[in-house]
């Protein structure tokens, strides 16, 4: 037994080369290939699952929609539903067409600017988290304002595309009570702009850079000017 697995992973290993061999001829065609590869899968994922829309609803179409990417979702007066990981989940929720959705957690999922059809539809949407999700750019920001009356929380924390730009469209978004914009490497600034974004939103709570929380510590704690005025 010990000598015919390793034969057999060698055969398979074999067609694999032989198989790319033929295909690609260089590594870039390989790039290439594969590139075109992930594109049509994350595709694939943020399609609209329009006859589930039809024949439940928007609500339980957004759930499903966030449930097939891993996520998870809260239902009005509801226990959150979550997904195993491989898009699999209780199919409970089809029976909530009439329950409004209050909260998404979509933390690394590959949504992008398609896949947010399947949220903006959720008008009662009080609480979303797209935490590190690969594909969030400034581009879906500036198509968040369509929850403005609804959406209290947001976390944009640890999203590599999101820059300084996306961040000046959540000026729609005055209700908006609690804002993580934490480690977002393409923000060139980020103690600076996590103060722009609180003037921009002045009910709302940010959270950013530390060093940015640090000044402010510094401040509040200082104690206030009570020299005596320098004789005339």
């Amino acid at each position: 037994m010990s000598t015919v697995a390793p034969e057999s992973n060698r055969r398979k290993g074999g067609k694999l080369l032989q198989f790319l061999a033929d295909r690609f001829y260089d590594v870039e065609a390989l790039r290439d290939y594969l590139f075109r590869k992930q594109v049509s899968k994350v595709h694939q994922k943020n399609r609209s699952f329009t006859y589930i829309k039809e024949q439940y609803g928007p609500y339980v179409a957004g759930a499903y929609f966030i449930l097939k990417q891993g996520g998870a979702v809260k239902f009005r007066g509801k226990e959150w539903i979550r997904s195993n990981g491989r898009g699999h989940s209780t199919l409970e929720f089809l029976h909530f067409q009439a329950v409004p959705v209050e909260a998404v957690d979509a933390s690394d999922c590959a949504i992008n600017y398609q896949g947010l059809d399947n949220l903006l539809a959720l008008k009662e949407l009080q609480s979303l988290s797209l935490q590190r999700c690969p594909h969030v750019d400034d581009w879906c920001l500036s198509r968040l304002y369509q929850l403005a009356d609804s959406l209290q929380e947001l976390s944009l924390a640890g999203c590599p595309q999101i820059s300084e730009r996306g961040l000046a469209c959540l000026h729609h978004l005055q209700n908006l009570r609690r804002l993580d914009i934490s480690d977002l490497p393409a923000v060139s600034n980020p103690g600076l702009t996590q103060i722009l974004v609180e003037e921009m939103l002045p009910n709302c709570e940010v959270q950013g850079a530390d060093w940015a929380q640090g000044l402010k510590l510094g401040l509040e704690e200082q104690p206030p000017n009570t020299a005596s005025p320098m004789p005339a």
